[in-house]
């Protein structure tokens, strides 16, 4: 595969409406339900926090730690400074994949080695999909980057063909009609109900 037609995507917008989210999340909120089994939003917002250091860090090709840990290795959660740190670091991933070294060669993320372009096209649809659970489990509106939906729709319609998606980190697909939104249809690929809402 030739790397030269491969578009980058700017993360820079859909990590802004992430940071958007995070900050409309009350303390609250916290120890509330998401669409993530197990995870509450803490978790989830503690689950960002270590993506958006792991794929920042892929970008670099800094590999360690932070790229060789799988994310089922604990249940993630916040640190006390959070509300400063996950803003940060998603900047800091979005300014790292700017770079288009980060989308050539190989890399490594979640103890996985891939190529830079797949990674990329990974953590777009790792930002679109949490944003989608981090907004509806804490009530919020959500419109993601355009961009970086169609890149997560593209991933999953991909993975979707590829397997029968019984297992693997995505998990069932779950059906939604032809003609809904994208926004449905990615969330549907990624083995969440689009219909789903707190619990009351």
């Amino acid at each position: 595969m030739t790397h030269d037609t491969t578009p980058t995507l700017d993360l820079g917008p859909q990590t802004r409406v992430l940071a958007r989210l995070a900050e409309g999340v009350s303390d609250a909120r916290l120890a509330d339900p998401t669409p993530c089994p197990d995870l509450a939003v803490r978790n989830l917002l503690g689950h960002l926090t270590g993506l958006a250091v792991a794929f920042r860090d892929a970008a670099r090709k800094d590999l360690g730690v932070t790229t060789d840990t799988s994310p089922e290795a604990s249940v993630p959660d916040i640190g006390p400074d959070w509300r400063e740190e996950l803003p940060k670091v998603l900047g800091e991933l979005a300014e790292a994949w700017r770079d288009p070294d980060a989308w050539t060669g190989m890399t490594r993320a979640g103890g996985i080695d891939l190529p830079g372009e797949v990674a990329g096209a990974v953590v777009a649809d790792e930002l679109v999909v949490h944003g989608w659970d981090l907004a509806r489990a804490t009530g919020q509106e959500y419109a993601p980057d355009p961009a970086a939906l169609q890149a997560s729709y593209g991933l999953l319609a991909a993975s979707a063909e590829e397997s029968d998606r019984d297992a693997g980190m995505f998990g069932p697909v779950v059906p939604v009609p032809a003609d809904a939104p994208l926004l449905d249809r990615a969330v549907g690929l990624s083995g969440r109900d689009p219909r789903w809402t707190r619990p009351a």
